[in-house]
């Protein structure tokens, strides 16, 4: 499992996870796209600005590897605002590539495209 250096490990000042420390000893946790209702919660809606923030300043447009990325952070943003890279997708692979779809997610999270200090 590739650890992605100089990434966030959460969201400062919060217990929102945006890495893992270690591979899951039972499996790997697979890739789901879940629905963002409008009534989420306030801190759930920051956390995915700064997720997509910090996925922003780190990938850029480039193809990533999912790596020690948390899967339930991901999922939030799975199949919309990031997309499989490549064709097979294993969405339980800790090797599976991944990109940002520069568009959508501008268009869901202009605010994360801000300059920010993290």
């Amino acid at each position: 499992m590739l650890k992605h250096r100089g990434f966030p490990g959460r969201m400062p000042s919060t217990d929102f996870q945006f890495t893992i420390r270690r591979a899951n000893p039972k499996g790997v946790t697979p890739l789901t796209k879940r629905e963002r209702f409008r009534d989420r919660r306030p801190a759930d809606r920051r956390a995915d600005v700064a997720f997509m923030a910090a996925l922003w300043q780190h990938f850029g447009d480039q193809p990533f590897e999912r790596g020690n990325l948390d899967a339930g952070r991901l999922s939030w943003l799975f199949g919309r605002e990031v997309l499989p890279a490549e064709e097979p997708f294993d969405p339980a692979s800790y090797d599976a590539m991944l990109v940002i779809d520069e568009a959508v997610a501008r268009a869901s999270f202009p605010e994360a495209f801000e300059e920010v200090e993290w």
